[in-house]
């Protein structure tokens, strides 16, 4: 079943392009990734269909690059599959969470493709797992479950994007031009603006890159260490509800709780979550790639364990300042295709606080949509979803101070949290994580099972 829509604009939303300069300046990708485990052999034809389906509305385009070295970039068509499906020869199931890893890091390119592929791999105890990896600058988490429900159903969506090269440098010399002088009144605007938040943030801006350590030795490629919490969803509903919370500020109090464990809190003793909350609008019309407001919040990860009224109110205060105070760095985006690579890197250490504040992100996409597990078009006994830098360098971890991230769902009745953690100076292995993970499980008094 297919639907055209037509797109208003083929421009990027600012955001959207200031992620993806972000990208080609620091070579950081983020990706998430959604593994489907069955406990034996899948309908494969089931998963081709999906397959086939999957590459349409907003992971049915690349970018493509304006000529004008300060222009507008632009969504082009790359409808249906960007890259085979991949099938791989059996392994062991021991050698799954390796797959999972080795699938994270394949190529990806959201302006040259694939923006996305998809692998099959058959386990030789009779079960098999399938993956998808997404560059998030074409989608977010929101916008990648939607498009999958729809390749379960086989609807298409086409937003009748031009195709790649359709316009010859000369057109697009002189259509990016006129676009970028009507744009200049926004730009003085901004200008003024940023001139004002320079003035005020000064010191802010002055010490984003002073507190970074520094990193000796040899750099490498490291696969950050990941595990799933899976807990049976009334279990977790109790807990939240005896603790005086929800199901959401258990999430946030769990994370919290792990942070503290690993060593990832503040000077003051709190945890600094950062949680994206989805804005995109209803329907299909809203084409950015991520439509979301951050909310910042600080946790103290003494009490959770005890008492989540606190982290809760927490939630709520920082879900309502998102709503109605705006974030004044959303101001600055129209100077997006006029920011020098230099200063993309010290604006991303100051939006996440990579050597300050030691940010978590925490992503919890509630109730997954009805259908997202079907993958061969029937229910996967696992389904967990994860964000990920594609390529992590060890050098890039450490002048962090590491990293925390989880994405959390509802599905298949249970709650399930994917998190990828490295903290320097720990283990860092897998079986420390599976440890620290278990050791958060039982301060909560819960049980679960970690993949």
């Amino acid at each position: 079943m297919a639907r055209a829509v037509t797109a208003p604009d083929n421009r990027l939303d600012f955001t959207d392009q200031a992620m993806f300069l972000g990208l080609r300046a620091t070579g950081q990708e983020a990706v998430m990734q959604v593994v489907w485990i069955y406990e034996r052999p899948i309908d494969l034809d089931g998963v081709r269909r999906f397959h086939a389906h999957i590459g349409h509305g907003l992971l049915g385009r690349r970018i493509e690059r304006s000529p004008l070295p300060f222009g507008r970039h632009r969504w082009v068509s790359a409808l249906g599959p960007q890259s085979d499906l991949d099938i791989d020869a059996p392994r062991e199931r021991a050698d799954l969470g390796r797959w999972i890893d080795e699938r994270s890091t394949m190529p990806l390119d959201p302006e040259y493709g694939p923006a996305w592929h998809m692998g099959v791999l058959p386990m030789t105890d009779g079960s098999t797992a399938v993956s998808i990896v997404i560059s998030h600058c074409v989608s977010d988490g929101g916008g990648a479950l939607a498009s999958m429900v729809n390749a379960v159903h086989a609807r298409t969506l086409d937003y009748g994007y031009p195709r790649p090269g359709s316009r010859t440098r000369g057109q697009a010399l002189r259509a990016d031009l006129r676009a970028t002088v009507r744009g200049l009144p926004e730009v003085g605007r901004t200008l003024v603006e940023a001139a004002r938040q320079a003035i005020r943030r000064r010191a802010e801006l002055s010490s984003s890159g002073a507190a970074k350590p520094v990193v000796t030795g040899a750099d490498r490629q490291v696969f950050t260490p990941s595990a799933t919490v899976c807990v049976k969803l009334d279990d977790w509903d109790r807990r939240a509800g005896e603790l005086g919370g929800n199901g959401h500020s258990l999430v946030a109090g769990f994370v919290a709780k792990l942070a503290q464990n690993i060593g990832r809190v503040g000077p003051d003793g709190m945890v600094t979550l950062n949680i994206p909350q989805g804005d995109r609008g209803p329907g299909d019309d809203d084409t950015r790639a991520n439509a979301v407001v951050l909310v910042n919040l600080a946790i103290d990860p003494a009490k959770v364990t005890t008492d989540l009224t606190e982290a809760r109110a927490a939630m709520k205060e920082g879900l309502r300042r998102a709503r109605e105070v705006p974030d004044e760095n959303l101001r600055l985006l129209p100077l997006t295709p006029y920011i020098p690579k230099r200063v993309v890197r010290t604006m991303a250490d100051v939006a996440f606080g990579f050597s300050t504040e030691l940010p978590v992100s925490c992503s919890n996409m509630g109730d997954v949509p009805e259908g997202v597990p079907n993958v061969d078009g029937t229910p996967a006994d696992i389904v967990f979803l994860r964000g990920i830098d594609r390529v992590a360098t060890l050098h890039a971890l450490e002048q962090r101070c590491g990293l925390l991230t989880v994405v959390a769902g509802r599905i298949n009745g249970t709650e399930t949290l994917t998190f990828a953690a490295y903290a320097p100076g720990a283990e860092n292995t897998t079986a420390w994580l599976r440890a620290e993970l278990e050791r958060t499980l039982a301060a909560f008094e819960l049980s679960g099972v970690i993949e």
